[in-house]
């Protein structure tokens, strides 16, 4: 007679939905609540981030929290506060529905639908391919390289910004921040997908856009604090770059009223890039596959560096 060993204990922060639990059990975790000793923590993505230090405090047995986003700044208290436990993002894990959000966003600036679409005549004929251009994408995470990945399709020739100089496969170059006043004014398309860091906030500020060319078209499908808002009303009411489309904004949610409404070069979608239909799947396949890797002493997918910030 054969036994087994106990399922994992795991407990979820927000709602416990059907597809979280499928996903817990399908890795051979077993649902707990907080007060069960639980060894693992899964966020569900309506969780009350304000809580999560508190719980920590409270419940020693975790060992190991999933978080339900790529970014992590949310959560910097309870990071900061518990740096002994194994923490995951979802980093990488929504890769190809925002890289996919991305170049439909390219697509859109490059033919300019946003006049097309409010357009009420025949109008000019105007539009340009992507089709051998050149990018530079800043950031080389799951979203960054997913972009590159689509780009390539396209023949386009990809400079990929990131932290460090590692090559990364099928880009032209791979450079850091250092380099990006060089490689701005040759770009055709700015994609914007890092991670928010203290290092990277306002990343592309009055002097990038100043440097990239009046043709060229900025898209953030990253985090809305990585643009200086400001910077980019100016640059697009100037005429200075030909379009920015935003599916993030700083402030977020873009209020009312705000300048970029009525800016005709910007086009602004409401963070939908991985909506919560899209994503609540993802993450139930992050998080089987971590329990499973947890319980073979496997390294965990989207471990986080609280000091790097993500």
């Amino acid at each position: 007679m054969t036994s087994t060993a106990p399922a994992l204990r795991v407990a979820v922060h927000g709602e416990l939905l059907p597809y979280l639990t499928g996903a817990i059990e399908a890795g051979g975790g077993g649902v707990v609540g907080l007060h069960d000793e639980p060894e693992a923590l899964v966020l569900d993505h309506g969780n009350d981030k304000s809580a999560l230090k508190g719980i920590l405090d409270a419940t020693p047995s975790i060992r190991w929290v999933q978080l339900p986003s790529a970014g992590i700044e949310a959560y910097a208290d309870a990071l900061a506060a518990h740096p002994e436990k194994l923490w995951t993002s979802a980093k990488g894990a929504y890769a190809k529905p925002v890289a996919e959000h991305a170049l439909a966003l390219i697509l859109a600036l490059l033919r300019h639908l946003p006049e097309r679409a409010t357009a009420r005549s025949w109008g000019r004929s105007a539009g340009t391919s992507l089709h051998g251009l050149r990018a530079v994408v800043i950031g080389a995470g799951g979203v960054g390289l997913e972009t590159l990945r689509l780009l390539l399709a396209f023949d386009v020739e990809v400079d990929v910004v990131r932290r460090t100089p590692a090559p990364v496969p099928g880009a032209r170059s791979t450079t850091t921040t250092a380099d990006m006043p060089a490689l701005l004014p040759e770009a055709d398309v700015v994609i914007v997908a890092a991670a928010l860091t203290p290092g990277t906030a306002r990343l592309i500020g009055e002097a990038e856009l100043e440097a990239m060319k009046p043709s060229a078209v900025l898209v953030n499908i990253a985090r809305g604090g990585l643009v200086d808002t400001d910077a980019l009303v100016a640059a697009l009411a100037d005429g200075r770059i030909a379009g920015a489309a935003l599916d993030v904004t700083d402030p977020e949610p873009l209020p009312d009223g705000h300048p970029l409404w009525d800016e005709p070069r910007a086009l602004i979608t409401p963070h939908t890039a991985d909506t919560i239909e899209m994503i609540r799947p993802l993450l139930g396949e992050r998080v089987t596959e971590n329990l499973r890797r947890l319980a073979e002493g496997r390294q965990l997918e989207g471990l986080v560096d609280a000091a790097a910030g993500y």
